[in-house]
């Protein structure tokens, strides 16, 4: 930066300091660096400051003052996200506003089925509280250690648990929003039932705080499931596992939970970040499905399971499986889905795409991915994992260890055209449950419908028609 531009940033933060208090404002580079970088470290940025923010009051105090000194706010929660949502992309312009602080668990009402609480929540934070009260979140993520309740629901995030309870979306009952003008939207009530027009907190979800920063949430709660039965089951192919799959919601109801879909490399991949991780059964299958059913009351769910399983196997659906026999074994399944993940990052950087089609024509579409992609880059690992019951798959491509940053960059664009190619074929979407960002944008642009981007464009302009909240996000600022 030059001279001018230094004391100009210096001003700013004096000016925030002056207005905020020293203890709600980071201005310290080597303190602001966890907020200035992407999950994986991929991507490393500045800002003016790190806002931190105590109160929804707090909040609309620092949006107010921004909005003053001409500062952008960039909304993060536990940066966990994927596609650079909360990442600045202009240091000299921009502030961090972090909703960590913002944590209490304002309400669990067990009556209601219902739970008020703020948006720094960690989620699993949430979970254990409903499990206290004998209640149940619906939402679940690899990352629920460390994201926050704000971000999941300013991203829709998805989960392990899309099957039966939904999207980040279908758990929300009432919203909280600080607004660009610093104004306070109160919409948390917890009525399943409210038609008084226009639903206006959907407009917050899956915005990815574009359009407001989301403070607190009334989420809806499940009854706690009593039994949970999780197996991991070996198939021929994708096209089998999802024919398992039409079987399961058939024979299982909506008792099914998760249906996740892994090929044999997942597990040397988990096996690789988690040596210690044991083999449940024989890895010479071309796929395998973690499977989970849960409920309460009078169901027998393991018996139900036990019969499911005995009639998939005398019709050659499922090989060979196991079932867990305890919690412990059942989450030593899981963390193959888990560990998949780390394998994957410690093999540096890497194409991780997260798309949908529909579902019946997933595995025509992962076959032809997969097939173009092993044809363009037969020196790299191509695999394909996911949710699959929901029609979202990753389709992932590591480069080989001997590939510099030049020729890793060069996969990592390369095969994002091609899955690309082939998701518009298909008329799938280039995101199914991650987002768009920053990342993503202009991918997203490329495709957008006209009628489609005006309406998107005049619902910004009109709420945030100064552009100041996460600018460049989803949609560019001089749109």
């Amino acid at each position: 930066m030059t001279s001018s531009a230094i004391a100009r940033v210096a001003d700013l933060q004096t000016a925030l300091v002056h207005r905020l208090g020293a203890a709600s404002v980071i201005t310290d580079p080597t303190d602001q660096a966890r907020y200035c970088r992407d999950w994986h470290g991929d991507v490393t940025s500045g800002a003016v400051a790190v806002l931190r923010p105590d109160s929804t009051q707090a909040v609309a105090e620092a949006v107010r003052a921004c909005a003053e000194l001409g500062l952008a706010v960039v909304p993060q929660g536990g940066n966990t996200g994927l596609v650079l949502g909360a990442t600045p992309d202009d240091p000299q312009n921009q502030v961090v506003l972090t909703l960590e602080r913002m944590n209490r668990v304002r309400s669990m009402d067990p009556g209601d089925f219902s739970a008020v609480v703020e948006a720094g929540c960690i989620l699993q934070q949430i979970q254990e509280a409903a499990e206290d009260a004998d209640m149940f979140l619906g939402l679940s993520l690899g990352a629920e250690g460390s994201c926050q309740i704000g971000g999941n629901i300013s991203t829709n995030a998805g989960g392990i648990n899309v099957l039966r309870y939904g999207m980040a979306r279908e758990q929300v009952l009432g919203l909280e929003v600080v607004l660009p003008d610093g104004t306070i939207l109160d919409a948390l009530g917890t009525l399943r039932k409210d038609n008084r027009g226009i639903d206006i907190k959907q407009l917050f979800i899956g915005a990815e705080g574009i359009l407001g920063v989301v403070t607190a949430v009334s989420l809806k709660l499940h009854p706690r499931p009593e039994q949970v039965e999780t197996a991991l089951l070996g198939v021929d192919s994708l096209h089998t596992a999802i024919a398992l799959y039409r079987r399961a919601r058939r024979d299982c109801c909506d008792l099914m939970t998760a249906f996740e879909f892994m090929p044999p490399s997942a597990f040397m991949l988990a096996r690789e970040a988690i040596p210690s991780l044991t083999l449940p059964i024989a890895m010479d299958h071309p796929g395998y499905v973690l499977m989970e059913l849960s409920g309460s009351g009078l169901v027998d769910m393991r018996a139900l399971l036990d019969h499911f399983l005995e009639n998939v196997m005398a019709d050659e659906l499922v090989r060979d499986g196991v079932v867990a026999a305890s919690r412990a074994q059942a989450a030593n399944l899981w963390k193959f889905r888990e560990a998949m993940n780390e394998g994957q990052a410690q093999r540096g950087a890497h194409l991780r795409t997260d798309v949908s089609v529909s579902l019946s024509q997933l595995s025509s579409f992962v076959e032809q991915a997969e097939t173009r992609l092993r044809a363009e880059f037969p020196d790299c690992l191509t695999l394909s994992y996911g949710h699959v019951g929901d029609g979202n798959v990753h389709i992932n491509v590591i480069p080989p260890a001997s590939a510099d940053a030049v020729e890793r960059d060069r996969v990592i664009h390369d095969a994002k055209d091609c899955i690309n190619a082939v998701i518009d074929e298909f008329r799938g979407s280039i995101s199914a449950e991650h987002g768009i960002g920053r990342l993503k944008r202009p991918e997203f642009e490329a495709r957008i419908s006209d009628p489609r981007r005006q309406l998107l464009t005049a619902i910004k302009r009109a709420i945030d028609p100064d552009g100041r909240l996460n600018p460049n996000c989803q949609i560019r600022s001089d749109a």
